[in-house]
């Protein structure tokens, strides 16, 4: 090819399950649960944010993407014409899809490739071409574990054209994790190695690894419950992320907590256990309502990565002055001066997410963190 070729592939179910509260989207009885519960695909739009930021360099780059809901609709309606790879059957699209299609895109020579879904996603283009060709995820994922995608899709983008336009040239081995979505469901969060993309680097445009909490930082996360617990108003729903953090605000209650889900509390009581949006919308309506939520370790993400059911339109009705951010001292330390960040999906809620927050980090203690997007 003459020109810069990029690859583009969307999995279409990435995501889907996230704000209706299953964890993920591996299975299509998990898919058709979602669609029951009214969720709706969000993969080809986060891949068409994306695709708009290449506009400056459109005439000089080639796209070649999948058919249909697969890459090629995202593609078009960012106003592109790419040229198509392969087949496949619409709306029976599998893991055996993308990774014929990753592999043809390698033999095509394209010099990056472009892919909209979460962890399983990745794993799929690292069976299909390990770190021969240089790629970059589009997080479209619920959780999005591994360290091989952008923070967001305009991120994605962004670096994208920079690298294929030259400004940015190195690259560096990124981490693809390997999770048990049925072990997460369960409250058993376990991820694993599973290899490495090349992608290109801009530090402050990817994520890192997710990273656990550690033994040694229960003391502060008991400090932190302390400082919630006793700060609590009556009257007022408190919504909890998930998290080993928060965890510790349920446990200095004495109260049951979803590690990978969404919970309320109300009067120092459970008000709802594993929400999801629309259960979450339904109860804080006309009440006063607060978030609680904290940033996933080693990435920095506030919003938009495992805690979809706290979603743009629950914290609009929330308000982002009732948001609460609470972390361990050692948490942000480890972030090396990054700043927080969100993925809502809502650029404008994101935007106004942005700037200067206090963090709750112990009891009587904050931190002065910015948050981007």
């Amino acid at each position: 090819m003459a020109r810069p070729a990029v690859g583009l592939i969307v999995n279409p179910v990435a995501g889907i399950g996230g704000k209706v509260g299953l964890k993920g989207s591996d299975g299509e009885e998990i898919q058709r649960k979602a669609r029951a519960l009214g969720a709706t695909p969000e993969a080809g739009r986060r891949a068409s944010i994306a695709l708009t930021r290449l506009a400056p360099i459109a005439d000089r780059i080639e796209l070649v993407a999948c058919p249909a809901e697969m890459g090629a609709r995202a593609a078009q309606a960012a106003g592109h014409l790419p040229s198509l790879v392969g087949s496949i059957r619409s709306a029976l699209t599998t893991a055996e899809d993308t990774k014929r299609a990753a592999g043809e895109m390698a033999q095509m020579g394209v010099r990056l490739l472009l892919f909209a879904g979460g962890d399983g996603t990745a794993r799929d283009i690292y069976d299909a071409v390990g770190s021969a060709v240089p790629a970059l995820g589009i997080p479209a994922g619920v959780k999005i574990h591994s360290a091989a995608f952008a923070i967001n899709p305009a991120a994605a983008g962004d670096l994208a054209a920079a690298f294929l336009s030259g400004s940015v040239s190195r690259l560096r081995e990124a981490e693809v994790m390997d999770l048990d979505e049925e072990a997460v469901r369960s409250g058993r969060v376990a991820p694993r190695l599973y290899g490495y993309l090349k992608i290109p680097v801009e530090r402050m445009l990817t994520q890192g690894s997710k990273v656990a909490s550690a033994a040694s930082e229960a003391s502060s996360m008991a400090a932190i419950a302390a400082a919630i617990v006793d700060h609590m108003e009556d009257e007022c729903i408190y919504i909890l992320g998930p998290g080993t953090t928060t965890r510790a605000i349920t446990d200095r209650l004495e109260l049951p907590k979803t590690l990978v889900g969404v919970d309320a509390i109300a009067n120092r009581r459970i008000a709802a256990m594993d929400a999801n949006e629309a259960q979450i919308l339904e109860l804080i309506q006309g009440r006063r309502a607060k978030i609680i939520v904290t940033p996933i370790g080693g990435q920095g993400c506030v919003f938009g990565r495992g805690n979809q059911p706290i979603s743009a339109d629950v914290i609009a009705q929330v308000g982002r002055q009732n948001i609460i951010i609470v972390s361990t001292p050692q948490k942000i330390h480890a972030l090396e001066n990054r700043p927080l960040w969100v993925d809502t999906g809502n650029p404008e809620m994101d935007k106004m997410l942005s700037g200067y927050v206090r963090v709750v980090t112990g009891y009587g203690e904050e931190a002065v963190v910015r948050i981007s997007c």
